[in-house]
């Protein structure tokens, strides 16, 4: 069964649906937003995710010592600097939806808390996604559910248990149409970790739609996941990764984007459907598979011998596997040698 955001439709037999995930990669410029969604479209993502909350709708400002952020990519921040910093501010929204549409583009995203769901709602968002670090928040995912929208959850982080407690959070309330994305919560994320097989086994465990929110450097891991049946991949994207910003350093620059979007559509159209037919290209070439040919003359009525047979190429006598009952019948008409053989050519 497949299901549609925006009318495009998702599902096992639909090439994967691509999200180009801006993040903070705006680095605090509209412009440069908009700009990063023109290049998107082109690129051939199927939409652009944003990220809808404040330093203050994540978290407070504080200098205890839990709320300073140490290792990793952002060490050293303190949590409300860094969302601060990376936030996507809530007066730009209706300007980056009115842009996707004019461009034709999806436009959704990931909502922090209640209040970013509302301004969400108002904006006519067709789908929504909860991030790795919100699949625990169970009010917040019934909060999304109740719209009755699409939901794409993220799982990175989360055990089994946390995962379906999630899923049934989000059924429970409402939700008809959810897609679990495997994921890594690293940033970057070792490709030696990214543990692809789960797709098969969340989808397996929880019966929903899966995909892959991508933390990987490049494109291979994408690819791996459509040919494993990812319906849908989300990959953080950037203008240039030269030009920094928080999430610069693990996301695609326009030229990756465009093949991973070209890459992941070729590897779903060359999974084809399994079934035990010949495909339409293959048949010019069944001529040249062996088959069963005279390399000898032979008169009327001769007793065919294993030396007067030959398996040979073209294909335009009987198959290799009908050579010994071959031997040993009688020839009804004279053959030259090149003649391939055909039961009508035998007495009896």
């Amino acid at each position: 069964m497949s299901f549609a955001i925006d009318g495009r439709e998702i599902g096992p037999n639909h090439p994967p649906y691509i999200i180009a995930e801006l993040s903070a990669n705006h680095n605090g410029k509209l412009e440069r937003a908009l700009e990063s969604m023109e290049v998107a479209k082109r690129s051939g993502a199927d939409a652009v995710k944003l990220q809808t909350y404040t330093a203050d709708t994540m978290t407070i400002d504080s200098d205890r010592p839990e709320f300073l952020i140490k290792g990793g990519l952002w060490d050293g921040y303190k949590l409300y600097d860094l969302y601060n910093w990376a936030q996507t501010p809530y007066e730009w929204h209706q300007a980056m939806f009115d842009h996707g549409r004019a461009l034709g583009i999806t436009v959704f995203s990931t909502p922090f808390d209640e209040t970013a769901v509302d301004l969400l709602e108002k904006l006519g968002t067709p789908a929504y996604k909860i991030a790795s670090f919100e699949l625990t928040d169970l009010p917040l995912i019934r909060y999304v559910a109740s719209t009755g929208k699409p939901m794409i959850m993220s799982t990175g982080m989360a055990n089994e248990q946390e995962i379906q407690d999630a899923v049934d959070a989000a059924h429970g309330a409402g939700a008809k149409d959810l897609v679990l994305l495997h994921c890594i919560s690293s940033y970057p994320a070792p490709m030696d970790q990214a543990n692809l097989r789960q797709i098969n086994v969340l989808r397996e465990r929880f019966g929903t739609h899966v995909g892959l929110s991508d933390h990987t450097m490049g494109t291979t891991a994408a690819v791996a996941a459509t040919a494993l049946g990812a319906c849908a991949i989300e990959k953080h994207f950037t203008l240039d990764r030269n030009d920094k910003g928080p999430d610069s350093e693990f996301s695609l620059e326009p030229d990756e984007l465009a093949r991973l979007c070209a890459d992941t559509r070729d590897a779903f159209s060359g999974l084809g459907t399994g079934e035990f037919k010949r495909q339409k290209v293959e048949e010019a070439n069944r001529i040249f598979r062996r088959s069963v040919y005279f390399i000898n003359d032979l008169e009327a009525g001769a007793t065919v011998r294993h030396e007067d047979l030959r398996r040979i190429r073209p294909g335009m006598g009987l198959p290799p596997s009908q050579f010994d009952a071959i031997v040993g019948k009688q020839l009804k008409v004279k053959v030259t040698r090149g003649t391939p053989t055909s039961w009508d050519l035998f007495a009896d």
